[in-house]
């Protein structure tokens, strides 16, 4: 039976009742128009308050953030509302839950903007990457993304501003703090990673100002909310969305430093999860407790027994679950005791309603 993942942990001003992190997962379930948070979400949400943190969807932070029909939005006083409805459904069931804000970058279609041009760090279009768009059935419409244009300063300094405003919509939503997407090849990873960034100003070229994005939108929120309610997520070795960098350990090595400068209050990272994806070498994650002092939670391929010796060894505080959760909604319970796992079906991920979001049953021995 594992003893520490069931072990309570300080979160900042929180007290968590494990290490179990529900990590965040796309299920393009939200309200039409408005992109709005809902019933079926909230109870979707509440039935998994029993890990020890929840971390939302990706949810965009402007009406040109997003990348996929269907998402939720933290924009618009409708959409806080909706995820009030979300929030106070998992307080309830006294669950701990962060908001994951979202920026695609140029992962999208002018379809799920309103008819605008991507942006990204640079004009580099994502290549073989497709997003999904209404194409007014149940069933999302696959598309090729489009060719990007690369950010002015002004839309640096916009998209800093909407990250800010929407951290505090998520604190008038009832969020206890906030995840800052910064992985899977999303827009701020597009500034991070070399091979997806060709600028050739103080956001370009060396890892120094390839970070800097990060750094400014970081400190935006940290001065807004406060670091204690500011996680980060980072996939140092994931090429998803087809971002690529040339030397990734020093890059996100650095990263780590930099967000331990802000004093955030975790960083989750997101391993490589494809079944035969080669494992993060251990001395690159010595070397990210190194730099980062914080709460440090792992995602990817994890059993109770993987995250029990992740934890033990000293190498992460709180281990992240993505698609087991998805089917088994006790799955803290189902851990403890060994209990068998539903798996889930992969039919259902994606849009749609009630089937395959909150159907699941809990474990009857």
């Amino acid at each position: 039976m594992p003893k520490t993942l069931f072990s309570s942990l300080k979160l900042g001003k929180l007290s968590l009742k494990n290490r179990i992190v529900m990590p965040p997962m796309t299920r393009s379930r939200a309200s039409q128009p408005g992109d709005i948070a809902n019933e079926l979400m909230a109870t979707y949400y509440a039935q998994r308050a029993s890990a020890g943190l929840i971390v939302s969807e990706g949810t965009q932070i402007s009406s040109t953030a997003k990348g996929y029909a269907w998402t939720p939005g933290i924009y618009s006083s409708e959409q806080i509302k909706g995820w009030r409805t979300v929030t106070d459904a998992v307080h309830a069931q006294d669950g701990v839950i962060f908001a994951q804000l979202w920026h695609v970058g140029r992962v999208t279609h002018p379809d799920n903007i309103g008819g605008e041009q991507p942006i990204s760090s640079s004009a580099l279009k994502a290549q073989n990457v497709k997003v999904f768009v209404d194409n007014g059935t149940d069933e999302p419409g696959f598309v090729d993304v489009v060719q990007p244009r690369a950010m002015t300063k002004e839309d640096i300094k916009q998209v800093i501003a909407d990250y800010r405003q929407a951290a505090l919509n998520a604190i008038d939503a009832g969020f206890d703090g906030i995840e800052l997407h910064a992985a899977n090849g999303y827009l701020i990873n597009q500034f991070i990673d070399s091979e997806s960034n060709n600028r050739t100003d103080e956001y370009g070229g060396c890892t120094e100002n390839r970070l800097r994005f990060l750094d400014e939108v970081v400190a935006a929120l940290v001065e807004a909310i406060g670091a204690d309610r500011v996680g980060v997520r980072l996939a140092p070795l994931t090429t998803l969305n087809g971002t690529v960098d040339s030397n990734p350990i020093e890059t996100y090595t650095a990263a780590a430093a930099l967000l331990n400068k802000h004093g955030i209050v975790y960083l989750h990272i997101a391993e490589v999860d494809w079944d035969d994806a080669p494992d993060t070498p251990v001395s690159f994650k010595r070397a990210l407790r190194d730099a980062y002092q914080g709460i440090l939670i792992y995602a990817g391929r994890y059993n109770a027994e993987k995250a029990e010796q992740a934890i033990e060894d000293g190498l992460a505080d709180m281990i992240g679950f993505g698609r087991p959760f998805i089917a088994n909604p006790d799955l803290p319970e189902r851990l403890l005791h060994s209990y068998p796992l539903t798996e889930h079906d992969p039919n259902t991920l994606f849009g749609g309603g009630e089937k395959g979001l909150i159907d699941y049953p809990t474990y009857k021995a």
